[in-house]
Formats: structure tokens, C-alpha cells, sequence
């Protein structure tokens, strides 16, 4: 047996092997977290929607919008990031894949980088971030969208 094939095996084995492609689709959920450093410039009853168009290891697109904030935002992760050590970044939480994308917010206060993490139990989390005069933080639990 070749080592490539028993590192496959290991790795399929231990449940790391997943299909990036079943995260494509329609999300929706709420804001989450009490404290005000991680609701600013979010309303507490937001809720986020996620449309994930395209998705695979090297990147993602789709469209976000917050109640809000922004509405249809195009959502397209940095080629940038996907090709250096950030394509590895991880949290508590252990997600699958995290993707960095900055989205245009229409308040004149400028972009924000939105954080996609897909997450092995088929969740995402996103958090918006923006710093400068107009600050946004806030992070949304999404679960998928039953037609």
C-alpha cells in the first residue's frame, strides 16, 4: 500500500473527509452573543441570509444580506487569503473551512470582511467586522434553508 493512499484512508477515517459542495444553498439565522462587543451596529433582533452559488476548496460566492445593514451584498471569498496560510485559519469550534470575503455595505462607512466558517455538524457562522467611525461586529448562527 502507497503512503498517499494510507494518509486518504487516515483522514476519511478520523471524519475529516467532507464534501464542501453540500454547503451550497440558502441559509438564514439570527444575531448571536449578549455582549456588546459583539453586537455593534447590528440591531439584536437581526437576522442574516447567505446564498451560496459556488463553493469548493479554493473559494466561495454567493450573496449576503442583513437585516439592517445590507441587502444582496455580493459575497466573494479573497483570492489573496484562499492561496495563503489564512485558507488554514480556525476558532473554537473547529470549523471545516473558513472564508474571508469583504462585502460593500451602503451606510458610506465603507466595506467589511465577512468570516464564513462551515462547520462539520452542516452549520455556518458569519461575522461581519468594520472598524473606522461607523464599526460593525456581529455574528449570526445560520442553518439551512428547508425548501
Amino acid at each position: 500500500m502507497r503512503w498517499a493512499t494510507v494518509v486518504v484512508i487516515a483522514v476519511m477515517a478520523a471524519g475529516g473527509c467532507s464534501d464542501l459542495r453540500e454547503f451550497r444553498g440558502d441559509w438564514h439565522g439570527p444575531r448571536v452573543g449578549d455582549s456588546p462587543l459583539v453586537s455593534v451596529g447590528v440591531s439584536a433582533g437581526a437576522r442574516a441570509e447567505l446564498d451560496i452559488a459556488d463553493i469548493d476548496a479554493h473559494g466561495l460566492r454567493g450573496t449576503l444580506s442583513i437585516d439592517g445593514v445590507v441587502t444582496g451584498a455580493a459575497l466573494e471569498s479573497l483570492a489573496g487569503a484562499e492561496a495563503d496560510a489564512l485558507a488554514d485559519m480556525t476558532f473554537a469550534g473547529a470549523p471545516l473551512r473558513v472564508y474571508l470575503s469583504f462585502i460593500a455595505i451602503p451606510d458610506q462607512g465603507g466595506e467589511a470582511l465577512a468570516l464564513v466558517a462551515l462547520f462539520d455538524d452542516h452549520r455556518i457562522e458569519v461575522r461581519v467586522l468594520r472598524g473606522g467611525t461607523s464599526p460593525l461586529y456581529a455574528i449570526f448562527a445560520l442553518t439551512e434553508t428547508t425548501p
